[in-house]
């Protein structure tokens, strides 16, 4: 089996050559890019199963190269975003934004490594029938349509709801796995495997914050159930749509 191929994203060039003969003695596979131009043209000519990314870069930065990779084609690599800024506001947003874990520089390269490693192992913990494939742009159920082009809600009549990014992906995964109990651990996962304080601190919440957007009765939600000492399900149907109606 090939070792896992590893894309580092930095303008500093002392740092892409540190990490990338560490991580390769190691036995990873490693390819560096100085911009997101040329993370894009490694992700066209390679197959890569991790990108550790900056967040301050030149031009288009590591936020808005996330975002954008989170809406593409290449939405499934996990995402290990470097940042020099120890701060809790940036660490959520790049949360937010969908990396998948978040790394203050400076840091030693083998807590890189075993951040590298329990990365790749959660996105790998999910069952081959639990791994979804490519969604249709709209996913229709009861009065609410999902635009995951769009990534916002619309209602009966057509009215735009904007969803916060956990608010989306918590939503996409009920989606995904409609009518299946699913506890707090598969929905860390399956929404890739982001940082375990943050979700499980702030699951119970989100669900609430859903409930509100979809007009869910708490009481006797149509949508989003509760299964005590279980889980969550949501018990409508889902029906994609290829082309917005």
């Amino acid at each position: 089996m090939q070792a896992d191929h590893v894309l580092i994203v930095d303008d500093d060039r002392d740092i892409r050559e540190l990490l990338g003969g560490y991580l390769e003695k190691t036995g990873l596979r490693v390819t560096k890019a100085a911009s997101g131009k040329h993370m894009r043209a490694a992700l066209d000519e390679v197959a890569i199963d991790l990108i550790v990314l900056d967040l301050m870069l030149p031009g288009e930065d590591g936020l808005t190269l996330c975002r954008d990779l989170r809406a593409g084609k290449f939405k499934a690599i996990p995402i290990l975003m470097l940042t020099a800024r120890n701060d809790e506001a940036d660490r959520i947003l790049g949360l937010e934004m969908g990396a998948d874990d978040y790394l203050a520089k400076p840091f030693a390269a083998r807590e890189l490594l075993a951040r590298i490693r329990s990365v790749l192992r959660r996105a790998r913990m999910l069952p081959p029938n639990m791994r979804v494939e490519e969604p249709s742009h709209l996913l229709s159920f009861g009065d609410w349509q999902l635009d995951t082009t769009g990534r916002h809600l619309l209602d009966a009549s057509g009215t735009l709801v904007p969803l916060s990014g956990a608010e989306y992906r918590l939503l996409r995964v009920f989606l995904e796995h409609p009518q299946r109990v699913l506890n707090r651990d598969q929905l860390l996962n399956l929404t890739q495997g982001r940082d375990a304080e943050l979700f499980e601190r702030s699951i119970d919440l989100l669900v609430s914050r859903l409930r509100q957007r979809l007009q869910d009765e708490p009481r006797e939600p149509r949508y989003i159930k509760t299964v005590r000492n279980e889980g969550y399900v949501f018990s409508m149907a889902v029906q994609p749509r290829p082309e917005a109606q």
